[in-house]
């Protein structure tokens, strides 16, 4: 499996940035460049524990849909998603959240995936996905810190 770490420091309560990070409007607002779209289960709020939402985007010039359950949850800590349907292996990606004081949380997400297709797979992983998937989530949680840092101003 390959492993992707992001951190970023927020100016912005833990709540907030734990709040932000797991609703479904936001993240769809988030990626609108790859046509986002929460198409099933949750669609919008925020997501709990137990429930699933299935995305469709577009990447790597296919439309693609990807279904995950949140398996874990401990507000404001923590939470993570795995796939269940898709085009993963696998795909595991648990988002932390830590309060460093002085207003500021740290976030930090880190995934762990594979794709299918044995040999094949581990080279595209390796290749490309690696890096077109921690690109994702630097844009991502760079938008979760501009909205919260924007509102803390």
């Amino acid at each position: 499996m390959q492993t992707i770490a992001v951190t970023t420091d927020i100016r912005a309560p833990i709540k907030a940035c734990f709040d932000l990070a797991r609703d479904i409007s936001f993240h769809v607002r988030s990626l609108e460049h790859t046509n986002e779209q929460a198409i099933a289960g949750r669609t919008e709020g925020l997501i709990e524990l137990g429930e699933t939402v299935t995305w469709q985007a577009k990447h790597l010039l296919l439309t693609r849909r990807m279904t995950v359950r949140i398996t874990a949850m401990d507000r404001p800590k923590h939470f993570r998603d795995e796939q269940i349907d898709g085009p993963f292996k696998r795909f595991i990606h648990d988002h932390d959240f830590e309060d460093l004081g002085d207003g500021v949380t740290r976030m930090h997400d880190a995934i762990a995936f594979a794709s299918p297709f044995g040999l094949v797979g581990k080279c595209v992983d390796s290749a490309y996905l690696t890096h077109y998937i921690k690109r994702l989530i630097e844009t991502r949680s760079h938008q979760i810190k501009a909205e919260l840092e924007a509102k803390t101003v």
